[in-house]
């Protein structure tokens, strides 16, 4: 299973180092490929006030010390395609932003990299229309051919994070799960799923109650894998704090992802 795990933006070294020496025990598990994520910048905050990040040359200063330190493959977004190259020197996922998802130049960019690019799906977009962002990324590298593994062997994933209804909030469409995942590898995004864009005064609310309930229909639906940001504390988090996890209660729901696909594996197992 892929698990994409962090706090949301870089706010210190100081709890970067927190939070990665908590996740260390899912790197060491021999049933999960695991990615650390935290954004240098956040660059579509609701308000022009919002904390953003640390910038581009500290924020990879950190994400290298991680790495370094604890052997991580890194996860972390890009906003502009002049960053492509420099980010990709030290993250293995280049993240596309779900706002972003149809920026040509940005695609092509991460593209040329020898990064794995994860798309997010644009909270406007049909799920089926996602395989041209896929489509732009592969055809940059020449290949022509679609289709999941594919794009796995290409290093091409897709994230979902929810589809606008109406004014601040998002639903889940479990059939977009499946749509997706028939050309290209998805991984499952529980906590900006519950994200309440805008619905704070100026910052975007969420309802993290809703992140396990969540996680557990796209494990019994099926994926490749999941994405949860993580906090000590997501009270006092800078950014996305009210749909964020804390690490206890992400432990929980992992454990019961795990209780689901082996519960999936021996259904499978009974029935042949």
């Amino acid at each position: 299973m892929i698990l994409i795990a962090g706090p949301c933006v870089i706010e210190s070294e100081k709890l970067l180092m927190e939070v990665a020496k908590r996740l260390e025990k899912y790197e060491k598990n021999p049933n999960i490929e695991f990615y650390f994520k935290s954004s240098f910048d956040k660059a579509n905050r609701t308000s022009l006030t919002s904390y953003r990040g640390v910038g581009l040359d500290e924020g990879l200063k950190m994400l290298q010390r991680v790495k370094d330190e604890f052997g991580f493959k890194i996860l972390t977004d890009i906003h502009d395609f002049t960053q492509a190259k420099p980010v990709s020197e030290v993250a293995d996922i280049l993240q596309i932003p779900a706002f972003l998802s149809r920026q040509t130049d940005l695609l092509v960019a991460a593209a040329k990299t020898k990064s794995i690019v994860n798309i997010k799906k644009g909270q406007f977009l049909n799920p089926h229309d996602m395989r041209y962002s896929v489509k732009k990324v592969l055809e940059t590298t020449g290949v022509e051919e679609e289709g999941r593994e594919i794009a796995k062997k290409n290093g091409v994933w897709l994230c979902e994070r929810g589809t606008t209804f109406g004014y601040g909030n998002l639903v889940v469409d479990m059939r977009a799960l499946k749509i997706m995942r028939e050309f290209a590898p998805v991984v499952f995004d529980a906590t900006h799923s519950v994200q309440m864009p805008g619905t704070m005064g100026g910052s975007s609310g969420g309802q993290r109650e809703f992140v396990a309930p969540l996680a557990r229909a796209a494990a019994a639906v099926g994926v490749d894998g999941f994405f949860f940001e993580t906090h000590t504390n997501p009270c006092e988090a800078l950014c996305d704090g009210p749909n964020m996890l804390n690490l206890l209660e992400l432990d929980e729901v992992i454990g019961q992802i795990f209780a689901i696909e082996n519960s999936l594996k021996g259904m499978k197992n009974e029935d042949s």
